[in-house]
């Protein structure tokens, strides 16, 4: 996980303790219906759906066009929101022992220019997978619960 200078300044004062922040997620699809899934770099929990923190002073829409630039070095087209989340299944905890309680506004967009390409630093591999084998892939807790509320995984 990169942190803003922000998160780090907070960090410095509260520790690990569990802090809410808002952040954005961004189902990419393409002209084939399939999704764009990442796995994030060092981290073991499976498949997820590309974004990250909001910096302050930045609208959710920037921090998403931001996020995806990058993570995947693209631009991505007509983002739409979706929805707003949060709850249990968006905690996470860190291998550092950070707790973060996202609040993710969802986008979904296309890609606009270039193939994406993983950043090797925050992902480090991608991959597109048609809605119907979402449920085998092994999705993480997070990514399951944010396609399933926002229809795109059935169940």
């Amino acid at each position: 996980m990169v942190m803003s200078p922000h998160l780090a300044r907070l960090r410095a004062v509260i520790g690990h303790e569990l802090i809410q922040v808002p952040s954005v997620s961004v189902v990419v699809i393409d002209d084939h219906g399939r999704i764009l899934l990442v796995r994030h770099a060092g981290h073991r929990d499976g498949w997820a759906v590309p974004g990250g923190a909001v910096d302050i002073g930045e609208s959710p829409v920037d921090a998403a066009v931001r996020e995806i630039r990058e993570e995947l070095g693209v631009r991505i087209s007509e983002p739409r929101l979706l929805d707003v989340l949060g709850g249990t299944d968006f905690e996470v905890t860190y291998p550092n022992g950070d707790r973060v309680a996202y609040v993710p506004a969802v986008y979904q967009a296309g890609i606009a220019q270039r193939t994406p390409v993983p950043d090797d630093d925050e992902i480090s591999d991608l991959g597109w997978f048609a809605p119907s084998r979402l449920p085998d892939v092994g999705l993480n807790r997070f990514a399951r619960a944010l396609l399933r509320a926002t229809g795109h995984l059935a169940g």
